[in-house]
């Protein structure tokens, strides 16, 4: 097996996540380094689009190790994240093993192998690798209680009872990464078995440099307005404010219309990148977006952003 270069301090940690282009502050990079070092699950809970599923990936690529992503949504079971028996391939064997006349006491007991076994993202996280995989459970707060009870089992022992073969265990624990949008609660037996962190947007110094890093061809001026702008909109009673990732899609948005500056006409035409319901449409829209926009002007002028 290869051996796992992980960073070794802090400040290591946030100059690996620079390489991926993620700009980490120090209580980030702190979360992670300690998850790393203690072998201990990381759970990042914020605002939908402040770039939690995105430490993951960078993670994996930093890390060169593969990403296996287990997608949270209501009803989610074990057969869908775990394991489930493959019971055609089963059926197939039993009738194989009546036209060859085998003893059914034989053929019941090969029944519940490991070749009969299909290995979901949370059993394929604990199985041998050559590098220890990140495993991603994104949007835990989607799926119910029950499954998170299922959970408690991964996360404290990194391993798997599977009632009809055994108990798989990993050979060397995997890098658990844990996001929630906070839709709801995740229980306190989870977060006691996780280092926790919570995402929250950027301040407007970090978020520029993460527009400059994932837009690269943007304008330094253009850049400037993007992030003044988004910083304003998040200051208003809206139902869904702009993530970060909105602000790097609309960054990308306006270097494809080939815009050089905001003005109230690209601000009325591209408002649909950074807010997704009509009703936040409908109160920036106009006159309250052309207000933000002149009001953002002084303090670009002043080299403020």
């Amino acid at each position: 097996m290869t051996a796992l270069r992980l960073p070794g301090s802090i400040d290591e940690t946030r100059a690996r996540l620079l390489e991926q282009d993620y700009v980490a502050d120090r209580l980030l990079a702190t979360a992670v380094f300690l998850a790393l070092k203690l072998e201990r699950p990381l759970f990042i809970e914020g605002e939908p689009g402040t770039g939690k599923t995105e430490i993951a990936k960078v993670l994996a690529s930093s890390l060169s190790a593969e990403l296996i992503r287990l997608q949270c949504y209501e009803g989610l079971d074990v057969n869908l994240a775990a394991y489930e028996w493959n019971y055609a391939r089963q059926m197939l064997e039993i009738r194989l093993g009546e036209a060859a006349h085998t003893a059914r006491e034989q053929i019941a007991a090969s029944l519940f192998s490991e070749r009969f076994l299909i290995a979901r993202p949370l059993l394929r996280a604990l199985q041998p690798h050559p590098v220890p995989p990140v495993l991603l459970i994104d949007e835990l707060d989607r799926t119910d209680e029950p499954f998170e009870a299922y959970l408690l089992e991964v996360l404290s022992d990194f391993q798997i009872s599977i009632p009809e073969l055994a108990t798989i265990k990993a050979e060397r624990p995997p890098i658990v990464v844990i996001t929630s949008n906070r839709t709801r609660e995740i229980h306190d037996a989870v977060k006691r078995r996780c280092i926790y962190h919570w995402v929250d947007y950027p301040d407007a110094e970090r978020e520029l440099q993460i527009v400059r890093r994932k837009v690269p061809q943007l304008q330094d001026a253009l850049a400037r307005q993007i992030v003044a702008f988004v910083q304003g909109l998040r200051t208003l009673d809206l139902y869904k404010l702009p993530g970060l990732s909105e602000t790097i899609e609309w960054g990308r948005a306006l270097l494809a219309l080939d815009r050089l500056m905001l003005n109230p006409q690209t601000l009325d035409d591209t408002l649909g990148v950074l807010l997704k319901y009509q009703d936040d449409l409908a109160r920036v829209r106009g006159s309250e977006a052309a207000r933000l926009l002149e009001s953002i002007a002084p303090q670009l002028a002043t080299g403020q952003l």
